[in-house]
């Protein structure tokens, strides 16, 4: 393939590329921005298989086909619950790729360089590199604590803040060495120095944050291993890499900051780590202890909704653990058939990934038209009969907004207790993800089903 037609290729799958993720905006289209993103995918594989510089078949081949395998098999095995582990896990793998790509430049440049020309790739190298080691061993943090075997809990470190202040103040201050010294020996011990400092940094950015939060730091690790990408496409000289890391990189940026002001939060505490975890002003207020919870059984609930005519569910990640989106499906289309108003309310880290409930809702077969983001559906709780929290805690915390102690405080929440009454699906009395305890179980209007979503889910679609 002549160099002409490998950038027409590049061109044609930079544009799948784009209108993959213009799809992937909206639930309608998402099926087919997937399908985009596949054909420009399969593009740009062929077209680096069949690059100039690529001399034998039998080890690119080999690899095409043994990653296609290994995709194939995990993506059929993974649940959806396991999905944000299976995304933070892959962002790990862009940045080691990145850490190699940059290692092996290096090592071999593939052309004699001088000068000026030399000095850039050598930057071009350290900074690929850096933002590498950071998106992997900070992607492994995320998916040990996703998967649990991290507690998500946040390890606040004294002096954090001017610990990884320093650590990048030594990465930004070893570049000069590594360029004055640039092939000789030296240099390399110098990369591979900064390589750890890197690594290091990632680790304790991402310890540093709260389990509740994860959502956003999942974005936010997609965002660097878009830039990691970037950094390897200038690295060798790849124009669709480069474009495709820049794609990967400002949306998943855009999607953090859109997150992050959902929550009421900076990005910059989401950089520089400790996000939601300010220092608070003494221990955070136990939820309210007076009394008993309230429960109720499956034949309760159904005499409500049955005499109900606005219901919003709350879905959750415990849904997500129980799949229990198509009974949800089911309940929701029996009582849209008795003339019943349900609506979704979808906070914007509910689950842990971005859109995590959008997609089990649009994969149950839920209509989009009635899955509403939290700034739409909040004002209209006090005018609700009643509210079903599936399997969500945290963000129906009513002490985010009046616990000035609690890690949460300030973040939006779905104001579910203002409907007139709430029922909350839980197997237990357990905290959410956030480590913290949630006072709306305890209020007056509340009523706890207890048991496994699915299964009360069944029950309540029987009773109706």
């Amino acid at each position: 393939m002549s160099p002409e037609q490998l950038v027409i290729v590049y061109l044609l799958a930079g544009v799948l590329f784009i209108r993959s993720l213009g799809g992937l905006s909206r639930q309608e289209t998402a099926s087919r921005g997937n399908t985009y993103g596949l054909i420009g995918m399969a593009l740009a594989m062929l077209a680096t298989a069949f690059h100039p510089r690529v001399s034998t078949f039998v080890v690119i081949g080999s690899c095409l086909a043994a990653g296609g395998v290994i995709g194939a098999v995990v993506a059929r095995r993974v649940g959806m619950t396991q999905m944000p582990e299976l995304v933070a896990i892959l962002h790990s793998f862009v940045g080691l790729a990145a850490v190699l790509v940059g290692l092996s430049s290096y090592l071999e440049p593939g052309a004699e360089i001088t000068g000026v020309e030399a000095l850039i790739h050598h930057v071009e190298i350290w900074v690929g590199v850096a933002v590498g080691a950071i998106t992997f061993t900070g992607s492994v943090i995320a998916w040990a604590k996703l998967r649990g075997s991290i507690s998500g809990r946040p390890l606040l470190l004294p002096g954090r803040h001017l610990l990884n202040l320093g650590i990048v103040a030594a990465i930004v201050g070893l570049a000069v060495p590594f360029t004055m010294h640039a092939g000789e020996p030296v240099a390399f011990y110098y990369l591979l120095g900064m390589t750890g400092l890197a690594a290091i940094l990632g680790v304790h950015l991402v310890m540093a944050i709260g389990g509740a939060d994860m959502p956003v730091v999942v974005s936010l690790l997609n965002s660097y291993s878009g830039w990691a990408a970037a950094a390897a496409g200038f690295m060798l000289a790849n124009d669709l890499l480069i474009l495709t890391g820049a794609l990967v990189g400002s949306s998943g940026a855009i999607l953090s900051i859109i997150m992050c002001r959902a929550m009421n939060r900076s990005i910059l505490n989401v950089v520089f780590g400790g996000f939601g975890t300010a220092d608070t002003k003494g221990p955070a207020k136990p939820a309210k202890d007076q009394g008993e919870v309230q429960e109720v059984a499956a034949d309760g609930v159904a005499d409500w909704l049955k005499a109900a005519k606005s219901v919003v569910i709350v879905p959750g990640y415990g849904m997500a653990v129980a799949r229990a989106q198509n009974a949800v499906h089911d309940l929701t289309k029996q009582l849209r058939d008795a003339g019943v108003e349900v609506r979704f309310a979808i906070h914007p880290v509910a689950g842990r990934l971005p859109g995590h409930m959008n997609v089990l809702l649009a994969e149950a077969g839920v209509p989009y038209d009635i899955v509403h983001e939290m700034d739409e559906v909040n004002d209209d709780f006090d005018a609700t009969d009643v509210v079903l929290v599936i399997g969500a805690n945290d963000i129906v915390n009513p002490g985010a907004l009046d616990d000035e102690s609690s890690p949460i405080y300030g973040m939006p929440v779905l104001e579910a207790w203002k409907a007139d009454k709430v029922v909350v699906f839980k197997r237990g009395m357990s905290a959410g993800y956030a480590g913290v305890a949630n006072p709306l179980f305890f209020n007056d209007n509340t009523h706890m089903l207890f048991g496994d979503a699915k299964k009360s889910m069944t029950a309540l679609v029987s009773a109706c």
